[in-house]
This record gives structure tokens, sequence and C-alpha cells, in this order.
């Protein structure tokens, strides 16, 4: 599913309330450094042959302040202006740009809403995004896998390239979520199962989720997300976690002294 607009909502989201969507990607291609096997906007392949077409920051100042005027004129809350969309949100050609975008109109029209962005966070490896990302409320980086061969798995981390859709190394993930620290927000979607080559893909297996527990004592989070499967996935043999399962992994994660949340 592939969002049609680039300002979407409010919606209803489990996480951050009365969510307030900007979709900087295509509005009819997934563009995206990982390919994950549970991701509701379907494989990268099925919408390559899409044509790419950005807003520009114009075009976005001008839909979101629309909008926004929209919303406090009929007196309809938002609790956080939200990066999420049609794959990877960093991988917009100015982001930093649309940051202090999204920062100022929040500052305008609702002050008291969070700034959030949901990323896979391949791109803390360029200095640009990782400064911009230190000026969000929430910034919420992804961490499904306690191990490389797990992460290819399950986020099928695409290789540097030149087209600019460019993943990033297990070392440099791991080093730009260390670095990035309390300042950041680990989200973690938690299932079993298998991929469609009949491999099991699992973090809830002791030997991911045990060295998953070592990366999360060494990044020192704000506090982790975990969550279960919530959508169709484009690979069809994985299981949701039951939130009795998902709460027994949330007291193994404090039990190590982090703060975590559980969304069900």
């Amino acid at each position: 599913m592939l969002f049609e607009n680039t300002i979407v909502g409010p919606i209803h989201s489990r996480r951050l309330g009365s969510s307030l969507g900007v979709n900087l990607l295509p509005l009819k291609h997934k563009y995206c450094s990982y390919d994950c096997i549970y991701c509701e906007c379907g494989w990268n392949r099925d919408s390559e042959r899409a044509e790419m077409v950005y807003s520009t920051p114009a075009e976005i100042r001008m839909q979101l302040e629309q909008r926004l005027q929209e919303l406090v004129a009929q007196g309809v809350p938002v609790d956080s202006l939200t990066f999420a969309g049609n794959g990877e949100p960093t991988l917009y050609p100015d982001f930093p740009a649309i940051v202090d975008l999204v920062c100022e109109m929040r500052d305008k029209y609702y002050p008291k809403a969070a700034t959030t962005l949901l990323t896979n966070a391949t791109q803390l490896r360029r200095p640009e995004i990782f400064n911009a990302l230190k000026k969000l409320t929430n910034p919420c980086l992804k961490l499904d896998a306690g191990t490389q061969e797990m992460r290819e798995l399950i986020n099928r981390n695409i290789a540097h390239s030149d087209e600019g859709n460019t993943g990033c190394t297990w070392d440099e993930l791991i080093d730009g979520l260390v670095r990035f620290g309390h300042d950041g927000i680990i989200q973690t979607l938690l299932f079993d199962g298998e991929d469609d080559e009949g491999h099991r893909v699992s973090n809830i297996i002791d030997e991911q989720f045990v060295p998953y527990l070592e990366l999360l004592k060494k990044i020192n989070p704000k506090f982790v997300m975990i969550y279960p499967l919530d959508r169709a996935t484009p690979a069809k043999n994985l299981r949701k976690i039951k939130i009795d399962e998902l709460n027994l992994y949330a007291e193994r994660i404090k039990k190590e002294g982090i703060e975590v949340k559980v969304y069900g």
C-alpha cells in the first residue's frame, strides 16, 4: 500500500496519537534503502517502473501549511507531525531543509506537537542527516535484528549504489545508533516465521534476542518501542506475536535498565 498524497491525515497512530503524516517520497513509487519482508508498502521491485517525481520544498511548504491552517480552523488536535510514507524519508534529496520547515510549521500552528521521524537509520552515516535528526522530538530508529545475518534476512539492506538508493554496512548502522545514543528511540518489530525462500526469519529466538539486548545496552536509547505485525506483509509466512509474548520480551529489556514501550 503506497501513500497517494504528500500530506496524510491526521490518522490515529497506536504509537503517536493524532499523527499528521509528511510523505516526502514519490507518490507512486516505493523508494527505500531496505526491502523489508514485512513492509506494508510491498517489495521495492513492485514499483520500480513508476516515475520518480518528488514534491519540491516549496510545494511541501504550501501543502503542509494549507493543511495545518484547515486543522486549526476545525479545532482538530495534532499530537505529532510525522515523517513517514513510501519508503525511507531521509533519502529525500533535501531532507535537512524539510526538517527545518516542519519544525517551523509545528512551532507556528501546533507548538505542543512532537516532530517524529520513522527511519531505518541507514543514513545516520551522513553528517547532514545525523545533525538534522537531532532537531526532532522523536527520532525513531529501526533495529530489527541482533546480528548482521538476520538483518539481511529481515531488512534486505541495499548496498551502496550510484543511484543514491543506498543502505549501509552493519558496522555503519551500529556505529550511527551508538553515536546517536540517548537522543534516539529504537523501534523494533518482533515476529517469527519464514521468508519466501523458506529461511527461518525470527528476531525473538535467543540467538538473535540476546545479541539484540547487548546492542541496546551499547546504544543506550531514550527508550525502545516494540510492536507486532499489524498489516499485510509481502512475505506470506510471518507470524504475528501476541501481546502476552511481547510483554515477556519487554521484561527482558527492562531488566537491562532500558525503558520500553509495548504497542499491541
